[in-house]
C-alpha cells in the first residue's frame, strides 16, 4: 500500500471536506505560499513566530536582521497570509496566521531532518557493500 495513504493533513476548511484534487487556481495559490518559504530569512522568521509572538525589534535580534529588513519580510508575509500584526501602542506585535502555518513550517523541518538521514544512511550502506 502507498505509505502517502496514511499521511493525514487536518480537516477541511469551514466545515467543508478536504479537496480531492488540485485545480491551476488552487495550484497558483499553494506556489505563492510556497515561494515565500523560499528565503532563509523568511523561514527563520516563521521560526521565531513559532515560539512566540513579537515585535520586529525582537525578531531582528533573534535572527541577526536590520529591523528594516524584518519589516519588509514580515509585510510579504502577511500578503499571503502567513502571519498577522496586531498594533499595541507604538508597536505592531506580529505572530502566525494560524496553527496551520506552524504545522506547514514543522512539515518541511521534519521533511529536510527526513532527506537529511536518508542521505546518511545511503551513504553508509555504500560504504558497508
Amino acid at each position: 500500500m502507498n505509505e502517502l495513504a496514511f499521511i493525514g493533513m487536518g480537516h477541511g476548511v469551514g466545515g467543508h471536506p478536504r479537496p480531492t484534487g488540485i485545480d491551476g487556481e488552487l495550484a497558483r495559490a499553494i506556489a505563492d505560499r510556497m515561494q515565500v518559504l523560499s528565503a532563509p530569512s523568511r523561514v527563520q522568521i516563521l521560526g521565531r513566530l513559532k515560539e512566540g509572538p513579537s515585535a520586529v525589534g525582537e525578531l531582528a535580534a533573534a535572527i541577526g536582521m536590520e529591523p528594516s529588513a524584518v519589516s519588509h519580510q514580515l509585510r510579504q508575509l502577511r500578503h499571503l497570509g502567513l502571519v498577522v500584526g496586531e498594533r499595541r501602542g507604538k508597536q505592531v506585535i506580529y505572530g502566525l496566521h494560524d496553527d496551520h502555518v506552524a504545522e506547514l513550517l514543522d512539515q518541511a523541518v521534519f521533511h529536510v531532518q527526513h532527506l537529511h538521514l536518508d542521505a546518511h544512511r545511503s551513504l553508509d550502506i555504500r560504504k558497508s557493500a
